[in-house]
């Protein structure tokens, strides 16, 4: 959804996240062994969504609020969709624009810039990103799994459907119902007969498909 605006995905298709393993970087292992690193990853991350606008899949979501009841359900862990002005997003996987205290997940702060080593939230703990590691739980996936439920409509964008326990969340959508995949490589999900393909970058496609959604 956001690497039309200069976010890269998290996973290149040699297997690495901005030439780095995401072992080092993404998981709780590694920011026992280096949060150093782990903080500096993070940092150009957050450098890098501060430079990024919303484009225009972004906005066209925006747009489909004017007919429809639209909750969007994000990997992405920029804040493109707040700042296109979608009033309602889940954040499975947190968000790079909060850091939290080791000592509370709950206990959040808003940041703009790096987070350091001995940079402590009010209770003593050591601040990360507010983000959700591999082998972490999914706090959010539950809100997510009930939006699902009680979609009329669902859009999937910019996903391999491959990445657990999010790719599980289509399984909870209402039998019936219009499922959409926006994908450039959607054509290799033929097997999954229920959803209309549209093997098209989302900046192109969304637009597209919600001008046709706001006509019916």
């Amino acid at each position: 959804m956001s690497a039309e605006s200069g976010i890269n995905t998290f996973r290149d298709s040699d297997g690495l996240w901005e030439k780095h393993n995401v072992e080092d970087v993404a998981t709780p292992e590694a920011w026992k062994k280096n949060p150093e690193l782990v903080l500096d990853f993070y940092n150009q991350r957050r450098f890098q969504v501060l430079k990024a606008e919303p484009n225009a899949a972004h906005k066209a979501l925006l747009e489909l609020e004017s007919k429809y009841d639209v909750v969007i359900v994000t990997q992405n862990i920029d804040n493109l969709h707040e700042r296109s002005g979608s009033s309602n997003v889940v954040h499975l996987h947190g968000e790079i624009m909060k850091a939290r205290s080791v000592n509370d997940p709950n206990n959040l702060f808003d940041v703009t810039g790096p987070i350091y080593l001995n940079d402590l939230a009010q209770d003593g703990g050591q601040l990360r990103p507010h983000v959700v590691w591999f082998g972490e739980s999914v706090p959010s996936y539950e809100i997510g799994k009930t939006v699902i439920e009680s979609a009329d409509i669902l859009i999937i964008v910019g996903t391999s459907l491959n990445v657990y326990p999010a790719a599980g969340l289509v399984t909870f959508a209402k039998p019936g119902i219009q499922k959409f995949l926006v994908d450039p490589e959607a054509l290799s999900f033929e097997s999954n007969s229920d959803l209309t393909l549209i093997n098209q970058n989302a900046g192109v496609a969304i637009p597209r498909l919600v001008k046709s959604l706001l006509a019916t």
